[in-house]
């Protein structure tokens, strides 16, 4: 119960410290930056050597291209019924392909199955990046410029961000069997600010201003996100043997909000950022009550 606690205080406390502008504006960048570039890396860094690996966790690598696949075809789809510029359909795919696997995932993972469904969590996220980092900044780069993309810039970004960088080095560590259980109290304090920065964060960026003009293009999004996501790897995992808490949490992590740097990648290249903003400002509280849904489910 104190989780869920935890959960709405937090997300409150940005969204009305936002609106009586008790932050400076845009504070939400320096909170990103230390979950980023500090409590993320901790987190790999805490629960990656401890996993016991098996074949079982492919079903969570691939969990996040499944999604990105299953929303390639159905923003097609949708795109072929209705007009719409390279620039929203874009933008459709990051926010609807993307997930909150980490922000929104671990907060609510931890509530839902505790520590050692933290620990899945952690892979669907690292999963989820590489194909931000590549599939996302390849369609982004496309709908804004049309220019080839280089393999040696795509390295470059999946390389500069500190969280894949210490995943790889969390699991060079697990796979030498090399003991750094004398980092855990340093790990458990850096890493317990993940959740509840993350939450503040989700809280500061909630936009839902001028929604209705865009109401059916948000709905599409979040029908898939929400709903039809979590169910094409439900159906998914009927054909892949796996633990009980394997296939609970790559279901769960399935089912979260459109994922923050999908809206952030969207604004880099100027692809309708108000869009994407909007689909997270209403697709984030909404999810708390699907994914809570989605738990009874599973």
């Amino acid at each position: 119960m104190i989780n869920f606690v935890v959960i709405f205080f937090c997300v409150i406390t940005g969204v009305v410290l936002k609106k009586y502008k008790k932050l400076p504006q845009d504070s939400h960048k320096s909170v990103n930056a230390w979950l980023m570039n500090i409590a993320l890396p901790a987190i790999a860094l805490k629960y990656i050597p401890k996993i016991e690996w098996s074949t079982e966790l492919i079903f969570p690598l691939l969990m996040p291209l499944f999604v990105w696949l299953g929303a390639a075809l159905f923003i097609h789809l949708v795109a072929k019924r209705y007009a719409m510029s390279p620039a929203t359909k874009t933008v459709l795919l990051l926010v609807s392909g993307l997930g909150n696997t980490s922000f929104l995932g671990f907060p609510l993972t931890q509530a839902y199955y505790h520590e050692e469904g933290l620990k899945i969590a952690v892979l669907c996220d690292q999963a989820c990046f590489i194909i931000t980092a590549t599939f996302g900044i390849i369609v982004a780069v496309k709908a804004s410029q049309n220019k080839k993309i280089k393999p040696s810039f795509l390295l470059k970004k999946v390389f500069s961000f500190p969280p894949f960088v210490i995943s790889l080095c969390a699991l060079l560590i697990s796979i030498i069997s090399f003991d750094i259980s004398f980092l855990d109290p340093f790990l458990n304090i850096i890493g317990a600010t993940l959740i509840p920065l993350a939450l503040f964060s989700v809280g500061l960026q909630l936009s839902i201003k001028e929604w209705r003009t865009d109401i059916r293009l948000i709905s599409y999004s979040l029908l898939y996100k929400l709903l039809l996501a979590p169910l094409l790897i439900l159906g998914i995992s009927i054909f892949i043997e796996t633990s009980k808490l394997t296939h609970q949490v790559t279901i769960l992590e399935a089912a979260m909000a459109p994922m923050v740097t999908g809206a952030i990648i969207a604004a880099d290249y100027n692809l309708n950022p108000k869009l994407a903003n909007m689909i997270l400002g209403i697709g984030i509280p909404i999810s708390l009550i699907t994914t809570f849904i989605w738990s009874l489910i599973i």
